[in-house]
Formats: C-alpha cells, structure tokens, sequence
C-alpha cells in the first residue's frame, strides 16, 4: 500500500469514476474497454510524492471540502498550475505526511512535476479539463 497520484485529461468531471463502474476487459486483451465513457488520458502518475499530495489537498480544502482528500477528484485550474509551478520551481510545497506516504520526494519528482504542468496546459488550452486523484 501506499501514496498513489494520477492526473488525467478528461471532457467532464466524473469521467474517470464513469469509466471504471462501466468498463469490462476487452476480449483477447490486457485492455479495459466502456461502450458508454471514454477513458480519460493519464497524463501523470506520481506514486508517493507527499508534498505534492499535500499541496493539491490545500488547493481542494481551499474549495471548501473536508475530509480525507483519498479517491476525491479535484479540478485543475490555469490558475493552480501557474501557483504549482512557482511552488515546485521555488521548493514550497508543504511537507506533508501520512502513514502511506513515504518521504519527501520533491526532488526526485522535480522534473516530472514541470513536465505534468506543462502537459497540463497543453490539454486545457485543447479545451479538455485536468483532474488530479489519489488513493492510499
């Protein structure tokens, strides 16, 4: 068990959880396939990168949610990727920290965490909406 984070493109919200209530395994392949939903694209996947989590987590608090921030999608806003980047670019992501979560990572995932905004934009510009999740 442990920290497991994706970012993925999709049309709408709840696109994501549709998919997987609907999907079956396509016959003669490793593949899951929906007749009703198309499967969002993964454009990132972190796996225990805590502060990363933590900071998405302000970001849906910030919304007014509570809980446990653990299956709960959270839209990607022009607005949040431009504070992300200047977070990960200066080294303010919040330490956090959880029994599934791991160390802090921040420097390993540097490169990844520019990269995923700049795939981010690249996706909300083409008019589709970026949805970050986690489970742990």
């Amino acid at each position: 068990m442990g920290l497991d984070m994706y970012a993925y493109a999709a049309a709408r919200a709840g696109q994501q959880k549709e998919f997987w209530d609907t999907a079956e395994l396509a016959q003669g392949s490793n593949e899951y396939e929906s007749k009703t939903v198309a499967r969002p694209r993964e454009i990132a996947y972190w796996r225990k990168h805590p502060n990363l989590h933590g900071w998405f987590r302000a970001e849906w608090e910030s919304l007014g949610n509570e809980g446990s921030f653990n299956g709960d999608e959270l839209e990607i806003t022009w607005d949040m990727l431009e504070r992300l980047e200047y977070d990960v670019r200066n080294g303010e992501l919040p330490q956090t920290q959880g029994f599934f979560f791991g160390n802090n990572s921040d420097a390993d995932y540097y490169n990844d965490d520019l990269e995923f905004i700049k795939n981010a934009r690249a996706e909300l510009f083409m008019g589709l909406k970026v949805f970050y999740n986690s489970s742990w």
